[in-house]
């Protein structure tokens, strides 16, 4: 089995088309067809069913697929590798995020890593905790930033808890005090029964934590507008469209135009924690920022 012929076999595993996939690795089209009959006689199996129009994978395919995608990944991290100098002067770093982590946390860390490291490219995939570590898993990032508990454990992943951070509310100051009662200082989940809210699209961890407090307090959260992501929301709440639950990191850098209310005790919380793939050392440039993330 050859490198290349993985390649080849990914490019037309996610084109569907042959023509468009050798144009895709730069090969003439019979050249590619012939690398990939020669790898289906070596793994003994088809892996496309082909019809006129019509290119569809096999269950060895869909076997192979996931494989495929991971060595010829971590074959590109090991180049990155390689290539980094001494003093980290080339490279790059995947880093996924979940996109309040964005907002709140990266923007300072990154500064800084790109102040000591300005050559080290840094390529940022902001995403829910189940996409990073379906992510991670296939290789195609160095390190994610995710939320705990994970949506599904993973024995393939090492995760180091890097901070726990409080919810708040957020409204529009122009709107009346979300409990009702302006003169509170902090507000309870309870208290959010019968508010309209700002609610973030599925999949976003932020949403499944605000519903499942709710559905414990013995209420469906009411939902005015939802289905943004996190600027989209506050952007919402500012124009008094409801209220949101949302990290204090992101709320104190949010600006004007923002009421932040505390939650009163015990309040609600979640687990911020580093991740990378157990089996796979992250590359030099991430273990550096993996370093500066843990002692922030």
């Amino acid at each position: 089995m050859q490198f290349q012929q993985l390649q080849y076999f990914v490019a037309v595993a996610e084109t569907r088309h042959f023509t468009r996939a050798a144009d895709l690795v730069h090969v003439a089209q019979p050249s590619l067809s012939q690398q990939i009959k020669a790898l289906e006689r070596e793994l003994g199996a088809d892996l496309f069913l082909r019809a006129r129009g019509n290119i569809t994978l096999t269950d060895a395919g869909e076997a192979l697929l996931p494989l495929a995608r991971r060595i010829l990944a971590d074959a590109d991290t090991a180049r990155y590798e390689v290539q980094e100098l001494a003093q980290l002067h080339s490279g790059r770093v995947r880093l996924g995020a979940t996109p309040s982590l964005c907002t709140g946390l990266l923007p300072d860390v990154l500064r800084a890593f790109h102040d000591r490291y300005p050559g080290i490219r840094l390529l940022i995939e902001e995403g829910g905790s189940h996409d990073l570590v379906r992510e991670l898993a296939r290789g195609a990032l160095d390190l994610a930033l995710v939320v705990l508990p994970l949506p599904t454990p993973s024995p393939a992943l090492t995760t180091v808890e890097l901070l726990r951070e409080d919810l708040v509310v957020v409204s529009s100051p122009e709107a009346p005090a979300p409990g009702g009662d302006g003169s509170r200082r902090t507000v309870r989940v309870a208290d959010l029964e019968g508010e309209r809210l700002v609610m973030f699209r599925h999949g976003y961890d932020l949403r499944e934590l605000t519903v499942a407090a709710c559905r414990a307090e013995g209420f469906e959260p009411d939902f005015t507008v939802e289905g943004g992501e996190m600027d989209a929301v506050l952007g919402f709440v500012r124009a008094g469209l409801g209220v949101a639950v949302v990290p204090r990191m992101v709320a104190a850098r949010s600006g004007s135009g923002l009421r932040v209310t505390p939650l009163a005790p015990p309040g609600l919380e979640r687990t911020i924690a580093l991740a990378h793939r157990s089996d796979v050392a992250p590359p030099r440039a991430a273990r550096e920022l993996q370093r500066m993330l843990l002692e922030r």
